[in-house]
């Protein structure tokens, strides 16, 4: 969420430090370095200075670990209490050099980046605002600061820049398409969130991000989506993290795509499968397993089958009536099947967060969360898994009726080509011929096995077997 920070600790004295830089620059004539930025869809150059590592600030709005901050809610608090201080500036230190995806382990892409620059420096410099908070460069400091380097390169916004331009600023800059190292894709959803905060229009975010109109709903419904089951996930002091969807882009896009198919033809079903392909997700289900959770698994429940009771009885019953509040109006509220896969659901994400809590929780909660998840992400295995094998079965069965509508598909164009060479009197006659004579013995092996079909064959059937013998067909 958008947020404008006071400045940092002796942002004036540093502020002076920095005009004076500047000067110098100016002074010293010859050809001085810029950089390019992109702000209110102009171009701009600032100069370029020395300055010293110690006195920079990482920024805490940064959109680049945005949702990792969501890893140790504690450490985010205070974070966000304190941005200047050495503990809000320690943690975002530390999840500069993580992993996006798991913040517990260092990422390689960052022992990459430090490398190089140890090898061959700087080459491209930062961006500080006038106060010395990094708007660019952020993971870079991190790597010069573990290098033990005393000063880092950086081009310096006008003074007059707010923290809305500032962050249009960083935008622009990590959405370029030559960036090192792209945004996370929670990352990416939260700053459009941003952006949309800020009152831009979805054309404007869409173009920005360098992606149709159409994407950038369908990110703002899988952003909502997952904001929904963060709060859902609260039990006690427990709560899931942004970070628990970090690698299922794919699979939530493609949840978006068919919710919305589905949603508008029958609601209720759309609701239910919405609600057991998140489950899935969470369980960490690979998108192939996922895609199997579609309207034929609703119908035949195969959940149904493979639920323990104590899961399966959860939410059975759908709410009474809603009153809408000021109206006294009662409208109808879910059926029972949604309620049940909501609180089936409900379950698995509280389990989820207890497993998942940083801290001290008591292992015989932790436990019993861990036999929910696993009861629940067993019962959704068979359930995947017989649905899957239930699928190549009627793939099977349909798979002889479709390779002959394909061959009907080639005889009518047959037909028109056939037109088209009489009427050009471009007909090889004998090839033709001859092509039919194959035909007539691939039909031939067909009505073979097509006779032996129980019980008595169709009307279909009873022509082949009739226009294959010695008769002439109809």
């Amino acid at each position: 969420m958008y947020r404008e920070f006071t400045a940092p600790p002796r942002a004036e004295e540093f502020s002076h430090l920095i005009k004076a830089r500047l000067d110098e620059v100016k002074a010293a004539g010859g050809t001085r370095e810029t950089v390019s930025i992109d702000w209110n869809s102009q171009t701009a150059h600032v100069e370029v200075i020395d300055l010293p590592l110690s006195s920079l600030f990482f920024n805490p709005g940064t959109h680049r670990i945005r949702a990792q901050r969501s890893h140790d809610p504690i450490r985010d608090k205070q974070l966000e209490e304190t941005p200047w201080e050495a503990v809000g500036q320690g943690y975002l230190a530390h999840l500069l050099q993580a992993d996006p995806a798991n913040p517990t382990t260092r990422d390689a892409a960052f022992d990459k980046l430090k490398e190089s620059l140890d090898q061959f420096g700087q080459n491209d410099p930062g961006l500080v605002t006038h106060h010395g908070v990094l708007v660019n460069g952020n993971t870079r400091a991190a790597a010069l600061r573990e290098l033990g380097v005393q000063s880092m390169r950086v081009g310096v916004l006008p003074a007059s820049f707010t923290w809305a331009d500032i962050n249009a600023v960083e935008l622009s800059l990590q959405l370029r398409k030559d960036h090192r190292r792209d945004y996370s894709y929670l990352n990416r959803l939260l700053a459009m969130e941003e952006q949309a905060q800020l009152g831009r229009t979805p054309e404007h975010i869409s173009k920005e991000f360098r992606v149709q109109t159409r994407t950038y709903h369908q990110e703002r419904w899988i952003l909502t989506a997952i904001r929904e089951l963060i709060e859902r996930s609260r039990t006690g002091a427990a709560v899931l993290s942004l970070l628990a969807f970090e690698g299922d882009q794919e699979k939530l896009k493609e949840l978006e795509r068919l919710y919305k198919t589905l949603s508008e033809v029958e609601r209720d079903e759309a609701e239910v499968i919405r609600e057991w392909r998140l489950a899935a997700i969470l369980m960490g289900f690979s998108k192939t397993d996922v895609r199997h959770i579609d309207e034929n698994f609703a119908k035949a429940d195969y959940l149904a089958r493979s639920l323990p009771e104590e899961l399966a009885s959860a939410g059975d019953l759908g709410p009474g009536p809603v009153v809408v509040p000021g109206l006294g109006i009662s409208v109808a509220g879910d059926t029972s099947k949604v309620s049940a896969a909501r609180a089936l659901n409900d379950r698995i994400l509280r389990a989820k967060a207890v497993i998942d809590a940083p801290g001290d929780a008591p292992e015989s909660e932790r436990q019993a969360a861990r036999e929910i998840f696993n009861a629940a992400k067993s019962s959704f295995d068979k359930a995947i898994d017989d649905a899957g094998r239930d699928a190549r079965v009627r793939k099977r069965k349909q798979l002889a009726p479709a390779r002959l509508a394909d061959a009907c598909a080639d005889i009518d164009q047959c037909t028109v080509d056939l037109v088209e060479a009489r009427s050009s009197r471009t007909l090889d006659a004998q090839a033709f011929d001859d092509a039919l004579a194959e035909l007539r013995k691939s039909l031939s092996k067909l009505a073979n096995q097509a006779g032996r079909i129980s019980p008595p064959p169709g009307d279909g059937v009873a022509w082949l077997l009739y226009a294959t013998t010695d008769g002439e067909g109809e």
